[in-house]
Parts: C-alpha cells; sequence; structure tokens
C-alpha cells in the first residue's frame, strides 16, 4: 500500500497527493481494507506493507499502522521506493517468520468444473466486491463457442482496469452495488486460459505490418540506426 494510493481513494485529486491529509488516508483506506478481504479469501498469511515516498508524512503512515493495529492487521512500512531491495529486507524477515507461524490454509476461488460465468462471478463477487457479472450479446456468443469447443474446464483471466475495483476507472475508494461487464471473452488455450475483457478496458496492441525493427540496424562502430 501508499499513502499517495490511499489518499487517491480518500477523495483528494492527483496534483494535490503531495499535500499531507491523514484524513483522506483514513478516508481511502475502505479500499485498501477490500484487498486485505481478497487475501484472507486465498487462505493465506500476510502483512500489509507500506511503501514510504518522500512526500509521506509521520501523520500519514500513523494513520495507517495505527487502523490496522485496531483492526489486528500486520503492518511493516518499508524503504524499498527509496532504498530498493535492501528497504525491504526488515519486511521480508518478518514475512519469513509469519509464514513460519501461521498456517497456509489456501483455497481456490472456484471449482475447475464451474462454468465460465460461475468462474467470472465468483471472481466479480469475491475479489472485487461486485453483486456480479453482466455479459454483453458478443461475449454470449464467444461463451457459447467456448463451451461447444470444450474449454469451459479453463479458469479465467480477468482484465480489468487497476485504478478501481469496479469495471470503471472513476469509482474510487470501496464501491459497492455495481456489476462487472464482460465484453469480450478471449480464449488463450494455449496458455490455458479465457481472458475476460471487462468495462473499457484496452490489451496491449499489436504489431502494424511493418514493424519498426525492421528499420534498425547496428553498424560497425556499434551505433544504432534507424530508432527514431
Amino acid at each position: 500500500a501508499t499513502v499517495r494510493a490511499l489518499k487517491m481513494h480518500g477523495g483528494m485529486k492527483k496534483t494535490e497527493l503531495k499535500e499531507e491529509n491523514a484524513h483522506a488516508v483514513l478516508e481511502g483506506i475502505h479500499n485498501l481494507e477490500k484487498h486485505i478481504e481478497t487475501v484472507q479469501a486465498f487462505g493465506l498469511p500476510y502483512i500489509v506493507a507500506v511503501n514510504r515516498f518522500i512526500t509521506d508524512t509521520k501523520e500519514e503512515i500513523q494513520a495507517i499502522e495505527d487502523w490496522c493495529g485496531k483492526h489486528g492487521h500486520p503492518v511493516k512500512a518499508v524503504n524499498v521506493w527509496e532504498e530498493g531491495g535492501e528497504g525491504g529486507t526488515a519486511l521480508a524477515e518478518e514475512l519469513a517468520e509469519l509464514i513460519e507461524k501461521k498456517k497456509n490454509n489456501f483455497t481456490y476461488l472456484y471449482e475447475e468444473n464451474d462454468s465460465i460465468e460461475e468462474k467470472l462471478s465468483k471472481v466479480a463477487k469475491v475479489v472485487y466486491g461486485a453483486d456480479g457479472v453482466t455479459l454483453t450479446s458478443k461475449a454470449r456468443k464467444q461463451l457459447a463457442a467456448i463451451e461447444e469447443n470444450g474449454w469451459v474446464h479453463l479458469p479465467v483471466c480477468m482484465a480489468k482496469t487497476q485504478y478501481s475495483l469496479s469495471d470503471d476507472p472513476a469509482l474510487i475508494g470501496r464501491p459497492k452495488g455495481f456489476t462487472i461487464t464482460i465484453r469480450e471473452l478471449k480464449p488463450s488455450v494455449g496458455a490455458g486460459f479465457i481472458v475476460a475483457l471487462t468495462g473499457s478496458i484496452l490489451t496491449m496492441p499489436g504489431l502494424p505490418k511493418k514493424p519498426a525493427a525492421l528499420e534498425m540496424d547496428l553498424l560497425e562502430d556499434g551505433s544504432v540506426t534507424g530508432l527514431f
């Protein structure tokens, strides 16, 4: 977790995130709360790692630590952003100790023999806190083809905005009373999963007919041409 992200989920504008606001941190901490519940749903031990940034204040970090302490969540503030791996050593040691002490009760969210729609619905409800999923007519046609080809046993991979628990980037915090719209289902049979495109999310674009790499070359003196 970061102070900046929690303040954004607490309603602050991105241009204001450098300003101290412990109240906004606590307003946005419900987003973190949902992520904790998701980890708990998998039956795994966890620590809330707060990655410090140079603009964070002691009061803002303390607000997170106090909230975690009040609700029984282990928490550790770390300096990975500033110090790299060395700044996370204390966290790694504490996590290793936690793993040794806490029992791993890992469980899946859905069964392999669940229908694709059931798998999508369980992920949406448990991970995102949604009421369920809605499939577009295009997605339903693709679902029928997936069923006909016998790919129903495959797990699902949800492609969704990272800015919200919902499929709407504008819904910050911990939204409730929403559904996830599945607009397209793409089978990645070789990889072994069904990709569900939600909301207006875009996947990485493919290459054009003539990729830029075709014009690139390495000269004898070691210089590169064709980059621009």
